[in-house]
């Protein structure tokens, strides 16, 4: 046997260390696995402990949460679909708004389409993150004085039993995080005083009242630097302007109740195919993310093995060479697997846009009887409301004509 020379050695040890480097690295990447840890445990909803004096009770309304699409695009890390974000913005909304009226602290709790000047304290949400696993939302409450609450992001993770069919459990899938925001909210307005309560419902009628007739009713309201509404003074309780706004609003009331019948009825027809959507999208997400995070390592081992095998090509000699051939050949075949596996992940993309688009939801007209006529009100319930509004104008404004005329 021919005895190596100092450069052959060094040639076949620096092909040799390539070589261990490139699979210590290939060891170490695929040893890479993340733990996580499920828990059926969720937060609790708060229950007003006592009965509450009727003068304490403040309405509230959820309006329709923002899908959160407008700044987002649809690509393998956001996994945002328009049409099912426009249905999530509705049910999350509803979801909200039983965990409150579930939490007996509150008058009337309505989910409302838009931002209305009428309500006690207004609930707005964001959806940020919504994919079966994962729900992060925003939601920033404020009352009629303009006095912001709170603004915060929640988040929760889906039980790992939240979809079991065989264990199946109650309430939402997140029905934690609702209840999170139910128990906030208590929580502030047990901090409020009889005084400020008082104050925040009669800011709701005076604002409520001056959107139909800002001539009588805008002296009453003043509004600081920083935009917080405050009372200046008070129309007497016999005023037959008062008594009209009053009148319009019972009736603006009304008609909001006959949207929590659609809203509700959504609700429940949307349970149980959401349901099913989350359940195969969070199997969707999880596998997505093992095969992106395989890939990945795939792609940098193969790469690694390459590099190796390239060096040790380099470093001259038959056995080198040979060794370097095997590491070059290795490392394409895992980066042509990282690349297969990617490609499985887009196929889980593709599945779970599909079950995106099927999700659409239809409003149906209604019919609403009036003293003197019958209006149909048509579209999506956005602007069946805003028709609602301007028909409730012409009404305050007919009265208020038809008053003068007789005086």
């Amino acid at each position: 046997m021919a005895l190596l020379t100092r450069k052959n050695y060094r040639c076949l040890f620096t092909a040799r260390l390539a070589l261990i480097t490139a699979g210590l690295l290939v060891t170490l990447l695929s040893g890479c696995t993340t733990t996580e840890v499920r828990t059926t445990a969720f937060t609790p909803l708060t229950i007003e402990d006592k009965n509450i004096a009727e003068e304490r009770l403040l309405d509230v309304g959820v309006i329709q949460f923002d899908p959160g699409i407008d700044t987002v695009e649809v690509d393998e890390d956001t996994l945002v679909f328009p049409e099912l974000r426009q249905a999530e913005s509705r049910f999350m909304a509803v979801t909200l708004a039983d965990s409150l009226q579930s939490s007996l602290g509150w008058g009337a709790v309505r989910v409302i389409p838009s931002a209305r000047t009428n309500i006690d304290v207004t609930v707005s949400g964001k959806i940020i993150q919504s994919d079966g696993e994962i729900l992060t939302m925003e939601v920033t409450v404020t009352d009629s004085r303009g006095q912001r609450w709170f603004t915060k992001e929640y988040s929760e993770y889906a039980s790992h039993y939240a979809y079991d069919r065989k264990h199946p459990t109650e309430g939402d899938a997140f029905q934690g995080i609702y209840n999170r925001v139910s128990n906030d909210m208590l929580n502030y307005r047990q901090g409020l005083s009889n005084q400020q309560i008082a104050e925040i419902r009669t800011i709701s009628e005076m604002r409520f009242a001056r959107s139909f007739s800002p001539e009588a009713f805008t002296r009453y309201l003043q509004q600081s630097q920083e935009g917080i509404y405050y009372l200046s003074a008070l129309p007497a309780e016999n005023d037959p302007m008062l008594q009209r706004v009053r009148k319009i609003r019972e009736r603006d009331y009304l008609f909001v109740d006959t949207l929590q019948e659609y809203y509700g009825t959504f609700a429940k027809t949307m349970e149980v195919p959401y349901q099913e959507w989350r359940a195969r999208s969070y199997e969707e997400v999880r596998q997505m993310r093992e095969l992106k995070r395989k890939a990945r390592n795939h792609t940098i081992m193969g790469a690694a093995a390459i590099i190796g095998g390239i060096a040790a090509a380099g470093a001259g000699g038959g056995s080198a060479q040979a060794a370097g051939q095997v590491g070059i050949g290795a490392g394409g075949y895992l980066i042509k697997s990282g690349f297969d596996r990617r490609a499985d992940a887009k196929m889980h993309l593709e599945a779970l846009q599909e079950l995106g688009d099927s999700m659409e939801a239809e409003v149906e007209p209604q019919i609403v009887e009036l003293e003197d006529r019958t209006v149909t009100l048509s579209g999506t319930v956005e602007n069946q409301y805003r028709q609602w509004r301007e028909i409730l104008k012409e009404i305050y404004e007919a009265e208020t004509a038809s008053s003068e005329t007789s005086i």
